[in-house]
């Protein structure tokens, strides 16, 4: 089944915790701390594949979920860390979170990490020093990255095919290269997107892309052609080919070009070759006949003639598909270096980076404390321990969060909370 759009939940690997150990022995009841520190959890990870052409997987695995990190152990054993979710998608595939793109996979084998997993919780022997000879305070482990993404496949071809229905491509398609669609004489007979890998000459080769046939309001979402010009939005010239027995041939160039316009990415301006299809058993005089309504109605000098059939004039249109992507492929090249020149270099500035802020409800009597940093912290407090829950007022205090909160006038007796969790929290 071709499935070019899915929507999936990713969620990377919880931390491990760390563990609150001491050692033991014999003839030593009341050795040091030791408590091992969690392991991280696994990272997702997608990766772009050519053995994938389609997002059928995540029609019905909706939730991609890494593994978690072990927990420390005694004698300052680590957890083990959580193993990486690897996930293959097609070349072509664009990852988007509401709206804005975070990876594009235009090359085999790139790999994007979208959900980073979280870290281990560190055990009791990480927090030794000449003062704290036996602490009894572990971390929890970090929650992963959670993420809804929208996956969307839009092939990558070099040269995509265009037309009505029934103009020929699918036959073009496997008369030049290694594809084989389903070829039959009646409208609609291609259903989903094909790519053929085309040879022009020695080590030379092109891509095509096949997409269904458009009809009038395509752009709209009648017949197939909306759900699958997406396939065509990155090809870098369009072949668009049109039926010799049409009842109009300007009406069926005119048509596709204004789907084309109408479409949410206006490909009319995209480079074109104008094929008519389907020449054999015309005269020449008709087909020139043919060429010249084109060329009028277009203004397009080189109205291309051919027989997806029988093969005529098929090499010449070949080349020319060739010339001219080599041609955009230089401009291409050519922009890229400029633009990479131009970019600016960027510095983070730390300093503003994590903003500190103090919500008081008193009706409630409770308080939100909302920054990066102290956050962090507390998600990898036990509130359940002593120790754990003293650190952290420590740290607090430290970075003068104990300030903010007694200037936001919070009671004494208030619970707070810290950031979007109300699972736990602390009394002030």
């Amino acid at each position: 089944m071709f499935i070019d759009i899915a929507s999936v939940i990713v969620r990377a690997g919880k931390g491990g915790n760390g563990i609150v150990s001491f050692h033991t022995a014999r003839g030593l009841p009341k050795g040091g701390p030791d408590g091992g520190d969690g392991g991280h959890g696994g990272d997702v990870v997608f990766i772009a594949s050519t053995n994938e052409n389609t997002l059928a997987n995540f029609r019905y695995q909706k939730e991609l979920v890494a593994e978690d990190g072990k927990a420390g152990g005694a004698a300052k054993m680590h957890g083990r860390n959580g193993k990486a979710l690897e996930i293959k998608v097609p070349v072509g595939t664009q990852i988007s979170n509401d709206g804005v793109i975070i990876a594009d996979f235009v090359h085999p084998e790139q790999q994007v990490v979208v959900a980073k997993g979280g870290k281990g919780g560190f055990g009791n022997a990480h927090f030794t020093s000449s003062t704290r000879q036996a602490p009894k305070v572990a971390e929890k482990g970090e929650l992963g990255d959670e993420h809804e993404f929208s996956l969307e496949l839009k092939m990558i071809a070099d040269v995509g095919l265009v037309g009505m229905p029934n103009a020929g491509k699918s036959t073009l398609l496997a008369h030049v290269s290694n594809a084989r669609p389903e070829i039959a004489n009646y409208a609609f007979t291609t259903l989903r997107p094909n790519l053929g890998v085309v040879k022009i000459e020695k080590g030379k080769e092109l891509l095509f892309a096949d997409i269904p046939g458009l009809i009038e309001g395509a752009s709209e979402g009648k017949g197939l052609g909306d759900d699958f010009l997406r396939h065509v939005e990155r090809t870098k010239v369009l072949l668009h080919m049109i039926d010799a027995y049409s009842n109009d041939i300007v009406k069926a160039y005119t048509t596709i070009q204004e789907e084309l316009k109408a479409y949410k990415i206006d490909m009319s301006t995209k480079p074109q070759l104008v094929v008519i299809n389907k020449i054999d058993g015309l005269d020449d005089e008709i087909v020139a006949d043919l060429q010249s309504q084109l060329k009028k109605a277009t203004g397009i000098a080189n109205i291309y003639a051919i027989s997806a059939v029988s093969g005529a004039g098929l090499q010449k249109i070949l080349y020319a598909a060739s010339e001219q992507v080599e041609k955009l492929k230089k401009q291409e090249a050519l922009q890229q270096a400029e633009e990479s020149e131009a970019l600016p270099v960027i510095t983070i500035n730390d300093e503003h980076d994590d903003v500190v802020t103090v919500d008081y409800d008193e009706v409630k009597n409770s308080a939100v404390i909302r920054g990066k940093k102290i956050e962090r912290f507390a998600a990898r407090t036990d509130f359940e321990s002593e120790d754990g829950v003293r650190r952290l007022r420590d740290i607090m205090r430290k970075m003068g969060i104990l300030k903010l909160v007694e200037k936001a006038q919070v009671d004494h007796m208030a619970k707070i909370y810290f950031g979007d969790n109300r699972e736990d929290y602390m009394e002030y």
